[in-house]
C-alpha cells in the first residue's frame, strides 16, 4: 500500500500522524511525508532578466529566495520529523520524507499525480488555519479535487485503551461498495467494531393522507419496503465482515445522511467515519464531490476516510 502523508508541523498535522495507528493500515507499508513551504522562490538563473543588471533589483531578489529557501530547509525538518515520530509506531514501514515549495494543496495534488498512493492523508486543518473553524481550505481543496482517496485525519485522546470502532456509510450504491471493500482491505485488531449506517428519507402523508386508510397504508408500505431493500443489500456485507472476524451490525436511521453519520459517529465515539465519495449524492454532485461526503468531511469530530 501507498500513502501520501501532507505534514506542515501542525499540531493537526501531528493529530493526523497519531490517528494512522487506529486506521487499520498494513504493515508492507510506502509512505511519502510531503512538506510544503508555501513561498515563492525566484529562479536560480536570472542571467537572461533585463532588470538583472539592476544591483537594487538583484538584491531583492537573492534576499527573496534566501528568506525562501529557509522556509524549505525548515519544511524539510518538519517531514523528517514527521518521519520519526511514523517510524516509532510503524518500524516496518518504507517511510520517504521530503519537502518543496509553493501553493501546499497543488503541490499535494501535484505529488499524488506522480506518485499515485492508495491514500491520501491530510489533516483537518494547517498551520495558518486562523478562522477556519470546521475544514482547512487546503484539506477542502485535496479532498475536492483529489483521484484518490483521502483521509481528514483528526486524532482523539484515548485515556484508556479502547477498541476501534468505524462507521461505514451505506446506501447500497457503488460508491458505498467501495468504503466497504476499503474497510476489508485493512489489517483491524482482533476487538475493532465495523457499524454500517444507512439513512432513509421515509414519506409522510399530507394532513388529508393521514384521514384515507389507504393513503395512510401505502405510504407505511413505502417506508417498509425501503427498510426492507436496505436490510437485504447489507445482508452480504455483514456476512463478508463476519468471514473476515470482524464484528459488523447495521443501524438504519431516518434523517438526513450528513447529519446523521456526524451524530451517530459522535455518539458512539467512533474512532472514523468511511464513505464512498459520491454517496447519497445526485446526478449533479457526482462530478466533483458528493455534497454527503464533503459535509461529513467538514464537519465530524473524528478523522474520515473519503473513498474514491
Amino acid at each position: 500500500m501507498k500513502i501520501l502523508i501532507a505534514y506542515d508541523g501542525s499540531r493537526y498535522a501531528e493529530a493526523a500522524l497519531d490517528d494512522l495507528t487506529r486506521a487499520g493500515l498494513p504493515t508492507d507499508v510506502e509512505a511519502h511525508i510531503l512538506s510544503v513551504a508555501e513561498v515563492w522562490l525566484p529562479p536560480t538563473d536570472s542571467s537572461d532578466d533585463t532588470d538583472s543588471s539592476d544591483p537594487y533589483i538583484q538584491g531583492i531578489i537573492d534576499r527573496r529566495r534566501e528568506q525562501g529557501e529557509k522556509l524549505v530547509d525548515q519544511n524539510k525538518g518538519f517531514a523528517d520529523q514527521a518521519a520519526e515520530r511514523l517510524r516509532g509506531n510503524f518500524p516496518d514501514w518504507n517511510i520517504v520524507p521530503a519537502a518543496t515549495f509553493g501553493s501546499p494543496a497543488w503541490e499535494v495534488l501535484a505529488k499524488a499525480d506522480e506518485l499515485q498512493p492508495d491514500l491520501i492523508v491530510t489533516g483537518s486543518q494547517g498551520q495558518s488555519a486562523v478562522s477556519r473553524f470546521i475544514l482547512g481550505s487546503i484539506s477542502q481543496k485535496v479532498l475536492a479535487e483529489a483521484r484518490n482517496s483521502v483521509r481528514v485525519a483528526r486524532g482523539k485522546i484515548n485515556i484508556d485503551p479502547s477498541p476501534i470502532r468505524v462507521i461505514v456509510g451505506f446506501d447500497g450504491t457503488g460508491g458505498a461498495r467501495s468504503a466497504v471493500d476499503a474497510v476489508l482491505k485493512r489489517t483491524w485488531p482482533e476487538e475493532t467494531e465495523i457499524k454500517l449506517v444507512s439513512v432513509t428519507n421515509p414519506v409522510s402523508p399530507t394532513t388529508f393522507g393521514r384521514l384515507v386508510p389507504s393513503v395512510s397504508s401505502a405510504v407505511e408500505e413505502m417506508n417498509e419496503s425501503e427498510v426492507s431493500w436496505i436490510n437485504t443489500q447489507a445482508q452480504p456485507i455483514l456476512d463478508e465482515f463476519k468471514n473476515a472476524g470482524i464484528r459488523c451490525s447495521l443501524k438504519i436511521v431516518a434523517g438526513s445522511p450528513k447529519n446523521v453519520l456526524v451524530d451517530e459517529a459522535e455518539q458512539w465515539n467512533a474512532d472514523s467515519i468511511f464513505v464512498g465519495a459520491n454517496a447519497y449524492s445526485s446526478k449533479f454532485e457526482r462530478f466533483i464531490l458528493g455534497s454527503v461526503s464533503a459535509a461529513v468531511a467538514a464537519r465530524a469530530q473524528c478523522s474520515v476516510e473519503v473513498v474514491r
